[in-house]
């Protein structure tokens, strides 16, 4: 009698893909406080981020040029339907919590929707995607306003 495998996850939930669709929401056509490009090893993909910051270090605003598969666009819409008013510290920290759940050291990351992306994580393939936007937005907070 052979074991019964286990039921494998369905990757493109219809909740993963309608988030990105909210991209259009965050174009990069306007001029930012400071730029990032990246580009993920694993597969490819490819993000250019503009982000701005208030008086007090908090994110303002932000745009963004995505291409990726759905998972990295889930990822970056996101990111960015809960960055306004957050702070590096927010984003670095939340970068590591995503960072330690793909390497399945910590608990699903306390980012709002971010259980939509929970389908991705036994798919090793999309967590370059994935943390695609999350190192695009460190890079760019991390760089000196232009």
């Amino acid at each position: 009698m052979t074991e019964a495998s286990p039921v494998s996850t369905k990757l493109y939930t219809p909740q993963l893909l309608s988030l990105s669709a909210e991209l259009a929401n965050y174009p990069l056509i306007d001029t930012y406080d400071r730029i990032a490009e990246t580009r993920s090893r694993t597969c490819g993909s490819t993000l250019e981020l503009g982000v701005s910051l208030d008086s007090n270090g908090q994110i303002s605003r932000l745009g963004m040029q995505v291409t990726a598969c759905a998972v990295g666009q889930s990822s970056a819409a996101l990111m960015a339907l809960a960055s306004k008013g957050k702070s590096e510290a927010d984003l670095r920290e939340t970068l590591l919590a995503i960072e330690e759940w793909l390497g399945s050291m910590g608990p699903l990351p306390n980012w709002p929707g971010f259980d939509a992306l929970e389908p991705a994580l036994p798919h090793k393939a999309r967590h370059g995607a994935l943390l695609l936007p999350w190192k695009a937005m460190q890079q760019a907070l991390s760089s000196q306003a232009s």
